[in-house]
């Protein structure tokens, strides 16, 4: 049970210190609750699956890139810049990705709806 505490710590520390994962963390429970309204396919939930733990690891890989990058350097610095940058565009692509999916995957229902 060791192997789990600091797995766990991070969670802990993310939902504490990290707004944009708790955002991300609110819209995957929302997309997982319309898909048990939609009662969407297994193939379906797999690509939601997919989606949703995609934008939240690039989130977690974001936030450790901002903290190592911090532990490194006070000072302003153009690479830590680029590296900050470039994380944060990681989950940028991520997010544009699952929603892309999301869109595929539920707009036939919604169109249902009306």
């Amino acid at each position: 049970m060791k192997r789990f505490l600091y797995p766990i710590q991070g969670f802990i520390t993310l939902l504490k210190k990290d707004v944009n994962f708790v955002i991300h963390l609110i819209a995957a429970v929302m997309v997982i609750i319309f898909s048990f309204y939609f009662q969407i396919t297994k193939v379906e939930w797999m690509f939601v699956i997919i989606a949703i733990f995609s934008v939240l690891f690039m989130e977690v890989i974001n936030t450790s890139v901002e903290y190592v990058v911090d532990l490194v350097t006070e000072d302003y610095h153009e690479l830590a810049k680029h590296a900050k940058d470039t994380a944060a565009f990681a989950v940028l692509l991520s997010s544009i990705m699952s929603a892309i999916i999301g869109i595929i995957i539920f707009m036939p229902y919604i169109i249902e709806l009306f």
